[in-house]
């Protein structure tokens, strides 16, 4: 038998012992209504507690991606966007990922290319937004127009890529 069970018959023998006569089917409240004189209404009292606990609502904590895979996704919706092909998007992942790893901070202290795209220098990311140093949509936004106007797909530049180490 489950708990369950145990419950529902426990309160059915205690509903058919009080209306059955068979007395109240609560031990205390019979002897309360024993101890009481003859002649008064006696009428036990029931105390309901009441609880009540603070508690703060807080929305879910979820875990935010790490900064690489949100740009890669952001980027990969830019490319879809322009209406590229899924090749093209992993030709742009390969050449970023050889470039910067797809990391926003990335700095060559040979050459002074900064970010996502290498871009030489960083400042000309400027022309997209005033945050290209901390901004990595803004790097990606730059390097997608860059690659467009430049070679006209990233298959194009990672092709120019792979023949002479830049792009």
């Amino acid at each position: 038998m489950d708990s369950r069970s145990v419950l529902r018959s426990t309160v059915a023998a205690v509903i058919a012992a009080t209306v059955t006569g068979g007395g109240s089917g609560v031990a205390w409240a019979d002897e309360w209504a024993a101890a009481a004189p003859t002649g008064e209404s006696v009428r036990p009292v029931t105390h309901v507690g009441v609880w009540t606990t603070r508690v703060a609502a807080q929305p879910p904590r979820f875990r935010q991606a790490p900064a690489k895979l949100r740009s890669k996704a952001y980027a990969f919706r830019l490319v879809t966007r322009n209406t590229w092909s899924g090749e093209q998007f992993q030709c742009l992942d390969s050449l970023w990922t050889r470039e910067s790893n797809w990391d926003h901070r990335a700095y060559n202290q040979g050459s002074g290319a900064y970010g996502i795209p290498q871009a030489l220098p960083g400042r000309k990311m400027g022309y997209v937004a005033d945050d290209w140093r901390f901004n990595p949509q803004t790097q990606i936004r730059w390097g997608l127009r860059y690659i467009k106007g430049r070679y006209g797909s990233p298959c194009g530049a990672w092709g120019h890529f792979r023949s002479h180490n830049w792009y």
